[in-house]
């Protein structure tokens, strides 16, 4: 499902030039790119969360993915001029690391991993991971019917 909902995203997306996937609808909003960017960004750090057991991100990784993960005004600012083979790139990467990680495990670790706070195991974790990917591609839909011609 990860991989279809990626798919989606990509293809909705493929048509659009640097300039409409850098378009901002107003001072509130996020582009497209930087959604796009944001997606990866939470597979990283549920895979930090699940896979390795930790809190947040990786340091490393938290430098890396912290200014797509929180789309403020450093993403406005930082996340534009990339084509989208760059988004799908950074989708492929993350990818990766995804699947080669899920195949080291099995159906148990998938219901195992609860967390203190929030009840839920490592199956309910990464469906909430291809939900918010299902969720962006929707706001991404709305934010393209709005680029001016």
């Amino acid at each position: 499902m990860l991989d279809w909902v990626t798919n989606s995203v990509i293809n909705y997306n493929s048509k659009l030039t640097v300039e409409q996937l850098d378009y901002l609808h107003d001072k509130e909003s996020n582009t497209i790119g930087s959604l796009m960017l944001h997606l990866a960004a939470t597979e990283v750090v549920y895979q930090d969360l699940t896979f390795h057991n930790l809190p947040d991100f990786s340091p490393a990784n938290k430098d890396k993915w912290e200014v797509a993960m929180k789309l403020e005004d450093k993403a406005r600012e930082q996340i534009k001029g990339n084509p989208l083979s760059y988004y799908k790139d950074a989708f492929a990467e993350v990818r990766a690391t995804t699947k080669a990680e899920m195949k080291k495990r099995d159906d148990a670790w998938l219901l195992s991993g609860e967390t203190k706070d929030w009840d839920w195991n490592n199956y309910c974790k990464w469906f909430h991971v291809t939900e918010h990917y299902a969720n962006h591609r929707g706001q991404m839909t709305w934010y393209a019917k709005r680029i001016p011609k």
